[in-house]
């Protein structure tokens, strides 16, 4: 994290490179022990574990290792890939100087006259803008020094498709959808269903986008117009301020889960600030088992700053119920577990928000942002997710992505999600770059999982509301549980099975009632 409060630093990126030089090296010195696990056999193994108390806990990951035993090659071919762990993840590091160091970002005046550099942290601030021509030329400067980088940035992503397409197929993958899922032994239908039920829900999309429009009182919503707040908030947010709401919020979940988050909280443990040279976003760094989690912000005194805060402390929270209750070897969780906290805290705190709003404009502005939270993530990561799988998909069809192809097709899902040949949302050519600025893209597989995080943070939560302590234990044991069994095994053990079209349909529901409350605070307000 260090090296990310500057990316401009030197030193600290050379530290940086050097840890991975070690685990790169790490990964040479042991990558005999999973052939020499699969040499001795699963029927030996298992005796063993059997036979020696002391082998229970590493009982899952052997299980895990003889799983894996249809893709793990012979002693030769695992140390060469070793060799070359390291360069596999060159696509990413390359994208990461490009994105937050190299790029000479424009800037704009705006209507206020205030001078504005429109890099990633000034878009972020600047396209929420109340004044319509501000967020069209943030959007347009913005992109458009993207497209400048278009033919580079799509060759070092497709680069990345390429390598991980050919590992998948080196370890014997039938694609790399079905590697990413194989890792935490998900089936299938989990990322299936998600596509086909929102797929399914975009006219429930679409109305949001139509109630957005009437109450911007525009005769046309363009994709710029998706970010100003529906109703303005003459509120500011400072990171104390976001504290003690996080912390009061939280209530929900006992005194204990406060007084844990409390004292976490209290040993300045964040980096809060943005500055130049300073990645974007925000994270929350767990690897340092035998002290503590690290959290990243960039925090602008808002309220999305303050629902960062809460959803980064999710993470954090997390790490700290499953380091309590678990040794080294299964204390580090899946990603498919890992975004359900944050999302839960997410919820939390949209609901503690509308209900403590102070009056029916403040309470809009909540509900305009859970809105906002539901369009973001789960439709808006599900069509990143339909989008990265298409691209895996050609590149596993020996097809060639220039960077004009990408847009190309970024630009088919985006504009089928936002409805823009039914004039639901109109998407300008420029604007189908915005794939260029998303990270996660080198992250294989990953963000499909916001989406059914999200969904099954939704079903956790209306747990606890409807059922109190006893959903309230079941949500810290699945925190607790960390890395002890398959992701898949511990949420439906909790209640959530991401494989049928239940939770799914919850959400699109949830959504819908959302925005029936908003319309009747707006059929109120027309009628005083």
């Amino acid at each position: 994290m260090n090296a990310d409060e500057d990316l401009r630093v030197t030193v600290t990126d050379e530290r940086r490179q050097l840890s991975r030089t070690m685990f790169a090296r790490l990964n040479e010195a042991t990558a005999w022990m999973q052939p020499e696990i699969l040499r001795v056999g699963e029927e030996t193994i298992r005796s063993f574990i059997a036979e020696d108390d002391r082998l229970q806990r590493f009982a899952f990951q052997l299980d895990d290792s003889l799983r894996n035993a249809p893709h793990t090659l012979g002693d030769e071919a695992e140390e060469t890939l070793a060799y070359f762990s390291q360069s596999f993840g060159s696509p990413n590091a390359i994208y990461s100087m490009v994105a937050n160091s190299d790029i000479p970002w424009p800037t704009v005046t705006l209507s206020s006259g205030e001078e504005g550099t429109i890099d990633s942290q000034g878009y972020g601030r600047y396209r929420s803008s109340e004044n319509r021509d501000d967020r069209k030329a943030v959007f347009d400067a913005y992109w458009g020094k993207w497209q400048e980088y278009r033919n580079s940035v799509g060759a070092v992503l497709s680069a990345h498709l390429q390598t991980q397409a050919s590992l998948a197929k080196a370890r014997n993958y039938e694609s790399v959808l079905h590697r990413e899922l194989f890792q935490d032994n998900l089936p299938p239908e989990v990322y299936r269903t998600l596509v086909a039920e929102v797929n399914t829900a975009l006219p429930t999309l679409h109305r949001y986008f139509r109630l957005r429009q009437r109450m911007l009182g525009l005769d046309e919503l363009r994709y710029y117009d998706l970010y100003p707040p529906l109703v303005s908030l003459d509120k500011e947010f400072d990171i104390d301020t976001s504290i003690q709401i996080t912390l009061d919020a939280m209530s929900v979940l006992g005194e204990d889960w406060v007084n844990l988050q409390r004292e976490a909280m209290n040993q300045r443990w964040m980096h809060v600030y943005p500055q130049r040279g300073k990645r974007s976003g925000a994270y929350m760094q767990p690897s340092a088992f035998d002290v503590h989690p690290y959290v990243l912000l960039n925090h602008n005194d808002d309220y999305e700053s303050l629902s960062t805060l809460a959803h980064e402390w999710g993470h954090a929270m997390h790490s700290i119920y499953s380091k309590q209750a678990q040794p080294f070897d299964t204390a580090f969780y899946a990603t498919f577990i890992a975004e359900i906290p944050s999302t839960s805290l997410d919820l939390i705190l949209q609901d503690y928000m509308t209900k403590n709003a102070e009056n029916d404009a403040e309470r809009l502005y909540y509900l305009g942002s859970a809105l906002e939270s539901l369009r973001t993530v789960f439709f808006r990561q599900t069509m990143f997710a339909e989008f990265e799988l298409a691209l895996y998909e050609a590149t596993e069809r020996g097809e060639a992505l220039s960077g004009e192809r990408i847009s190309d097709m970024y630009g088919e899902i985006l504009r089928r999600y936002h409805g823009h040949d039914d004039g639901v949302v109109v998407i300008d050519d420029l604007y189908t770059n915005e794939w260029m600025f998303i990270p996660h893209f080198y992250y294989n597989m990953y963000v499909f999982q916001y989406s059914t995080s999200q969904t099954a943070g939704t079903a956790l939560y209306a747990n606890i509301l409807e059922e109190g302590e006893p959903a309230i234990e079941n949500f810290k044991n699945l925190l607790r549980a960390g890395g002890s069994d398959y992701p898949y095994t511990l949420l439906t053990n909790a209640g959530v099975d991401l494989a049928q079209p239940g939770p799914y349909r919850a959400v699109e529901a949830k959504m819908n009632a959302i925005m029936d409350e908003m319309e009747a605070i707006l059929a109120r307000q027309e009628s005083d």
